[in-house]
């Protein structure tokens, strides 16, 4: 069986493939390496997906430019997609708006002709943890309503459950939205909080501390994320065709893929130091527009339908994560 991945250079992309390789399946992946940061880090994931072997196909390709994606991929068969292309980042969309558009919009839009005219099996797509906004009721319920999101960034993962609530409805798709909490592991992001931690750490740079601190997060390392992507993979969601109130049910669910343990900023900060071996110079700032002081999963629903447990703790990950750093973290600095 064959899997589309986009996003495939990604962070979580890259392991959900390696995953998915690993087991056996075929992997066409797209992405279009953009510099948002640099494209070295994403080519050299790529490298390190090379190295498994397997069946896997790359495509340089944008989700945004509907001719370009349906053409690359017209002789790529697959019957499941697991969607994770996006212009990622909160602050980043404060000013390159039509970024998010073209990606997360016009994209996910074009991902959801592709599943409807393939007729896909199912399609597993990233939300995130930003929809909830600045929700106060902990921990973060999918029930819960997010009809105020506080960036860019969020309104355009909201809208994508919408989109893909639709299509659910009018063309039976079944899919599965994934709404992700602050992720972190190795091959990580540059702009993520620990990589930005560790690299000045390191180098006895002081770190920019938002909120004077008063931050928590649920940190959720990359295997226990990539452990929800693929049991959500494979357990599609059943469509019954019952009426339930207000209309009939849909093929989609909505899931929050976290570690349901929120750990204060300044204990992620303790952790680095202790990995690194060198303590850390802060710069203790005011809250960023469009931050949040605090996120919380309750992974109920995952749990009791799919048995997600997610196992590791940043005492364990981070650690992990700081001893790759040594050897990659170049990868992600300045461009040459």
């Amino acid at each position: 069986m064959t899997v589309l991945v986009t996003g495939i250079a990604g962070f979580i992309g890259m392991h959900t493939a390696a995953r998915l390789l690993r087991r056996g399946e075929a992997v066409v992946g797209i992405d279009n390496f953009n510099d948002y940061y640099p494209a070295r880090l994403k080519e050299a994931r790529i490298a390190e997906l090379e190295k498994l072997g397997g069946n896997l196909t790359v495509h340089r390709v944008d989700v945004g430019d509907e001719p370009v994606l349906a053409s690359s991929l017209e002789g790529a068969a697959f019957d499941r997609i697991v969607h994770l292309a996006a212009q990622a980042g909160v602050r980043y969309s404060l000013d390159n708006p039509a970024a998010y558009v073209r990606a997360n919009l016009a994209g996910h839009l074009n991902i959801l002709e592709l599943a409807r005219h393939r007729g896909v099996r199912h399609l597993v797509y990233a939300s995130s943890s930003s929809v909830y906004g600045a929700n106060k009721t902990m921990p973060f319920r999918v029930e819960d309503r997010v009809d105020h999101p506080i960036s860019l960034y969020a309104a355009t993962k909201r809208a994508d459950e919408l989109m893909s609530e639709t299509y659910a409805h009018l063309f039976r798709i079944p899919q599965t939205g994934l709404r992700f909490f602050t992720v972190y592991g190795p091959w990580g992001r540059p702009d993520m909080a620990l990589w930005k931690f560790t690299d000045a750490i390191l180098a006895d740079r002081p770190i920019d501390v938002f909120n004077h601190g008063e931050m928590r997060r649920d940190f959720t390392y990359i295997d226990d994320i990539v452990d929800g992507v693929i049991r959500s993979l494979d357990n599609p969601p059943a469509d019954d065709g019952l009426e339930k109130a207000g209309g009939f049910r849909t093929p989609h669910r909505l899931y929050n893929i976290g570690n349901n343990r929120p750990e204060p900023l300044m204990e992620l900060i303790a952790a680095i130091e202790r990995a690194c071996g060198r303590k850390a110079r802060l710069n203790m700032l005011p809250m960023q527009d469009g931050d949040v002081p605090a996120t919380y999963a309750d992974i109920a629903a995952i749990s009791d339908e799919l048995g997600y447990r997610p196992s590791t703790r940043i005492d364990v990950g981070v650690p992990r994560f700081v001893d790759w750093f040594r050897d990659f973290g170049p990868l992600g600095g300045p461009s040459a």
